[in-house]
């Protein structure tokens, strides 16, 4: 196995086990969040079954897909000669409609809201941003047996990890709070605020479980 698929394999299974972390939060807050809610036996049922739907199929899938296309057009970059910006530009105009379509929050918004085309830069911008720090990590020659290792061959430092890490966290930040904002953007039978409160907590607990990582791994 040459460094590149080394480090493709790598970093696919830290993503996985991310998302999946992510996603496990949001099926402990659902049950929080109904619990604690006046939910009638009729609503209740259903917010948890569209949940669990989502989380399970729609969701875990459609970020997979995610992973997957992001690593591939940084493994494309990096095979295909000298990294250049028209060629890094190229692949992302390629590539970001089939991003698009996978997002697990773009599934479930209305393309004719008058926020859409906001969401949707965001996820273009987040899109960029990991192929850029996919690059990074799949360019890595070093001797390197795990993600810990991968990390510190490439950021050097826990400082610029962070950098790298809020840029990504921020621009799930901003998409959150534009449903927070607006949430007639949703497209989801019923039970939107505690959808969008699960999105939140979730993410704040993902947020936080990555920024300790930073400190094991830049020890």
């Amino acid at each position: 196995m040459n460094y590149l698929e080394r480090n493709y394999k790598i970093v696919e299974e830290k993503m996985i086990s991310t998302t999946d972390l992510s996603l496990n939060y949001g099926r402990e807050l659902i049950e929080t969040e109904l619990d604690a809610g006046a939910f009638n036996f009729v609503v209740k049922p259903i917010v948890k079954a569209f949940y669990k739907f989502w989380s399970d199929n729609n969701a875990r899938v459609g970020t997979l897909k995610q992973i997957t296309i992001a690593l591939d057009s940084a493994k494309s970059i990096i095979q295909n000669g000298e990294i250049t910006q028209e060629k890094f530009d190229e692949v992302i105009e390629r590539n970001f409609p089939s991003y698009l379509e996978n997002d697990q929050t773009d599934k479930q918004c209305k393309k004719n809201h008058k926020h859409y085309d906001k969401l949707k830069e965001i996820t273009r911008k987040s899109f960029i941003s990991q192929v850029e720090e996919c690059v990074l990590f799949l360019n890595i020659k070093d001797d390197v047996k795990n993600y810990d290792e991968l990390s510190r061959a490439a950021f050097k430092t826990k400082e610029k990890a962070y950098e790298a890490l809020k840029r990504q966290l921020d621009y799930n930040d901003d998409g959150i709070i534009i449903v927070e904002e607006d949430d007639s953007i949703l497209n989801v039978p019923t039970g939107k605020n505690i959808i969008i409160s699960v999105l939140r907590k979730g993410f704040e607990k993902t947020k936080l479980k990555l920024i300790e990582e930073l400190d094991v791994i830049f020890f």
